[in-house]
């Protein structure tokens, strides 16, 4: 019989740090230990933290057998954990808006629930935003079912910064916007496949937003708003992620990363009532929907 799950301390888990992995979750107790051993298993850098937020109909997903092991393995390593139930549920912006109340680290990774990361994405994606001075860097998730999917008529999304990338006003129906048709499916794959990088070799190149997997300047994604903006969209929403990207860049910028060492596990998404997207309330283009926080 195994023994409790310690939750940890919430008080003791505010010390500074480099990095807090920010993972929001519900009823997906499967997806989730999958997402810890992608993390247990990553080569550095030396004791990052992990905060996890559960927001399941039942018993939280971090208490089942499988991701009780991962987050054992993790403190194991030398890993902070904080395991933590934050309801009721008011939509995704607030979920995450708590979950970046619980860091004080330099650096936030927003990491999804269901996204699996090769032993070296961390430590690669810290580099880059070292090394870039913008406001985030990410990974974009390669879903593997689409492997032999290729659909190169899409890949001229892609396009590389040449230095520094510098803010930009990201807006639906520019040229920009079409950015996120490099995205989808395993497009990003096969794009990095013909780029024939070096072993070690990276590249950062122009984004609209990325999801799943994104590291941030902590100060910088707070000082953009950060997910503040939950009180001005009702519950039922989504985007919440793009809305963010879409602030930091306008102050700092932002880039994707490739390779990215990040895989999508494409399971049912458990978020099914989606009726307003976050960016086009912060923008301009659709009023705040009925039941939104004044």
């Amino acid at each position: 019989m195994t023994r409790p799950l310690e939750p940890g301390d919430a008080d003791a888990f505010r010390s500074p740090r480099l990095l807090d992995v920010l993972i929001p979750t519900r009823n997906r107790p499967a997806e989730l230990a999958t997402t810890l051993a992608g993390l247990a298993a990553q080569s550095g850098p030396a004791g990052f933290a992990v905060v996890v937020s559960d927001q399941s109909d039942d018993e939280p997903g971090w208490a089942a057998p499988a991701p009780a092991a991962m987050v054992r393995v993790l403190r194991h390593r030398g890993h902070p954990v904080l395991l933590t139930r934050h309801l009721p549920r008011r939509g995704l912006a607030e979920h995450r808006a708590a979950l970046l109340a619980n860091s004080t680290a330099r650096h936030v990774l927003l990491l999804d629930d269901d996204v699996w990361l090769e032993p070296y994405a961390v430590a690669r994606l810290l580099t880059a935003l070292r090394e870039l001075r913008c406001g985030f860097v990410g990974n974009a998730v390669h879903g593997l079912s689409y492997a032999d999917d290729e659909r190169p008529e899409q890949h001229d999304g892609y396009e590389e910064w040449a230095g520094r990338p510098v803010p930009e006003d990201v807006r639906p129906g520019t040229p920009q916007w079409q950015r996120a048709r490099i995205h989808p499916a395993a497009n990003l794959l096969h794009v990095t496949r013909k780029l024939g990088l070096a072993p070690g070799e990276w590249r950062a190149y122009k984004v609209s937003w990325i999801g799943g997997c994104v590291l941030f300047d902590r100060a910088k994604l707070v000082a953009a708003g950060g997910f503040d903006f939950w009180r001005r969209v009702p519950a039922n929403h989504q985007g919440e992620d793009a809305a963010a990207q879409l602030a930091v860049m306008r102050r700092y910028g932002g880039a994707g990363v490739v390779p990215s060492g990040a895989y999508h596990l494409e399971a049912p998404t458990t978020v099914t009532d989606r009726g307003v997207e976050c960016w086009q309330v912060l923008l301009g283009t659709e009023p705040a929907a009925e039941g939104a926080t004044p």
